[in-house]
């Protein structure tokens, strides 16, 4: 920040600097605080899929390892499964930060694709439950990507508004106190001047 010279001008100009650095720095903290309350929600989704994940991989691999003990291999039946692309992206603005949101069209239990006559019960939870997976797949990648973006943008705003708070704000405020030192010294060295002429006149 340059020095400024002590006029009442830059003294009024600095103030209007200063107040605008405060309300920046308002504004950078309660968008912090709003990052941080959605990016603390977000770590408690994933703490909760990524153990609904585990606990659904153990069931699915289990269902699946019997459907083979009963079926002999079901490598042919899960050739056979089509290519799923029924999944959609669009984002959502949390301050100004876009937050992926995965969509994926549901499909219904009845609809198994494969033949009944193929299958057997011990399949058909192998399946659902690696349908399940997958769900929670995309729900965990949408959400662990909203924690990623979350936690850069936090950084940034925690840098900006420290940035503030320790350097640009003490400046002006620092410039502003000087300024209106500078601007009463000369007010009483005005003042007492004139009381000379007065008393040098009296005199006279």
């Amino acid at each position: 920040m340059s020095i400024q010279a002590p006029t009442k001008g830059n003294l009024l100009s600095t103030k209007r600097s200063l107040e605008l650095a405060k309300l920046g720095y308002d504004l950078l903290d309660r968008k912090r605080t709003i990052l941080v309350n959605e990016l603390m929600q977000m770590i408690d989704s994933v703490k909760y899929l990524r153990s609904e994940m585990s606990t659904t991989f153990e069931e699915a691999y289990l269902a699946l390892r019997q459907a083979n003990l009963t079926l002999g291999s079901v490598d042919m039946l899960a050739a056979a499964l089509p290519i799923d692309d029924n999944i959609s992206l669009s984002f959502r603005s949390v301050m100004g930060v876009e937050i992926p949101s995965l969509r994926v069209d549901e499909i219904s239990a009845q609809l198994l694709p494969y033949g009944l006559q193929q299958s057997n019960v011990f399949l058909d939870e192998s399946y659902l439950a690696f349908l399940k997976v997958k769900h929670l797949t995309i729900m965990l990648t949408q959400v662990e990507n909203g924690v990623y973006r979350l936690t850069e943008e936090i950084r940034k705003t925690q840098k900006r508004a420290n940035a503030l708070k320790n350097i640009i704000i003490p400046r002006y405020e620092e410039t502003v106190k000087w300024i209106t030192d500078v601007l009463e010294e000369s007010e009483r060295e005005e003042f007492t001047r004139l009381k000379m002429i007065k008393l040098n006149k009296g005199i006279m």
